[in-house]
């Protein structure tokens, strides 16, 4: 399976090509390969030429996964859309839904990586909850690279949540995305499951067949009314919280936990 992520180590950032339970560092002066923005840009070719360095590389260059420091897998996305209501409720039957998708989002600095410290000021907003979503990394002319997890972390509170989304969406952080990207040839996302856990509590769990409005609606939507670019991520919605602690919000010392079969986990501590 080709997964793709971004790697920390001393000398800096790096993208890499995952393979397994070990990874390889895409070279930085090529300028096809740079970046995940400029492999987006490329599509599915772009992806091959990743696949072919990967080969390329004697064994020595790989490096084990286990303990690697991971950043955000779209670390500078030029836009994040993400998709309200878009899960169908419980005992809802399918077919019910509005005219068309409700769309907000979130600022790209925002995005933060897998294992990364949750922190904000607490002034500005006491009551944050997580939520799990399945991530749309966009190609050129708005297809699909890939998949990646996203935790569409938000405030709860009347003054951000009810009239200033775009605030109570976007504090440094609250976009975790990872851990890598899977390419799109190699996942259906159509049937896969989904869910987000507190402290090994389960909050969320549903199937991407819930879902509303299906990711080529979302994205033909989008594309009515602004320019998509490579790099862009769409997050597709999440769906109903479940369970005592659907309704508690996230505190010091929490360990939340994002996950999608075929994708992995994105696991964030809350400080």
């Amino acid at each position: 399976m080709t997964r793709l992520a971004t790697v920390w180590n001393e000398y800096g950032r790096w993208t890499a090509l995952v393979r397994g339970d070990r990874f390889v560092v895409l070279p930085d002066m090529d300028p096809e390969l740079a970046s995940l923005r400029t492999i987006a840009g490329g599509g599915p070719l772009r992806m091959q030429s990743a696949e072919g360095f990967a080969d390329s590389e004697s064994p020595d260059r790989w490096h084990a996964l286990a303990g690697a420091r991971l950043g955000p897998a779209v670390p500078d996305p030029g836009a994040i859309y993400t998709i309200g209501s878009n899960y169908r409720a419980l005992d809802e039957p399918p077919g019910t839904r509005p005219d068309r998708p409700p769309v907000f989002g979130k600022a790209p600095t925002s995005v933060t990586g897998d294992g990364a410290l949750l922190a904000w000021d607490r002034t500005l907003t006491a009551n944050v909850m997580g939520e799990c979503e399945l991530g749309v990394v966009l190609g050129p002319d708005a297809s699909v690279l890939g998949y990646t997890i996203v935790n569409d972390v938000t405030s709860q509170d009347p003054w951000l949540d009810g009239d200033q989304w775009l605030l109570g969406k976007s504090m440094p952080g609250f976009c975790p995305v990872g851990p890598w990207i899977v390419s799109a040839d190699e996942l259906d996302p159509s049937d896969l499951r989904l869910g987000f856990r507190v402290n090994g509590i389960t909050v969320q769990d549903g199937r991407t067949s819930q879902m509303r409005f299906s990711i080529p609606e979302i994205v033909a939507y989008l594309s009515a009314h602004v320019a998509l670019r490579p790099g862009d991520l769409i997050a597709t919605g999440t769906p109903a919280r479940t369970g005592p602690d659907a309704q508690r919000t996230l505190q010091p010392g929490d360990v939340m936990t994002a996950w999608i079969d075929g994708i992995g986990e994105l696991s964030n501590p809350v400080g």
